[in-house]
């Protein structure tokens, strides 16, 4: 299974693939979106390069309308020194599909799908910087919480959110 739903097939996420090129080559941000996140061919020629990364298309209604990264333990270790976490990384929604509650809905179904592709996960991190009120809404929203960690990044303070997965056992 590659590909997850949750809403009646609205929304949905899969592993980046070359069908869904040409529409993230137009994605639509502004200038603030894309300092925070990045644009998602960026990402994916990271991607290409590091196969701890793994590519993440959010499909609205079958459609491309946001992206993310999966990133494995030496996006993590900077952060937390939990070898079973993924960072969760360059989150974004394409600007004309912004304001349908789509970037929440992917981040619910996310559990299932690191529960599929990636058992072993047992936490989700990801670091948010301390300007993009927006985005920390989002993510508290749906289950992360601040421990109160901070670092540095490129554009200022970064807050540390994680959330906990349901513990799996190792078959």
């Amino acid at each position: 299974m590659d590909q997850l739903k949750e809403n009646e097939g609205r929304v949905a996420l899969a592993f980046y693939n070359q069908q869904y090129k040409e529409e993230l080559r137009h994605y639509h941000l502004t200038d603030e979106q894309v300092m925070y996140s990045g644009m998602p061919m960026d990402s994916i020629i990271a991607c290409e390069h590091d196969s701890e990364r793994h590519p993440i298309v959010i499909l609205y209604h079958h459609k491309p309308a946001g992206f993310f990264v999966l990133h494995g333990w030496n996006g993590v270790k900077p952060y937390s020194q939990n070898r079973r976490a993924l960072l969760l990384r360059a989150f974004s929604v394409n600007a004309d599909f912004q304001g349908k509650g789509i970037a929440s809905k992917a981040l619910c179904v996310l559990d299932a799908f690191i529960n599929v592709h990636f058992p072993a996960t047992t936490e989700v991190i990801l670091a948010v910087n301390h300007k993009n009120t927006i985005a920390q809404h989002v993510y508290e929203k749906v289950g992360y919480i601040d421990y109160g960690t901070r670092v540095m990044g490129k554009y200022g303070e970064l807050f540390l959110l994680s959330k906990r997965l349901d513990e799996r056992s190792d078959s």
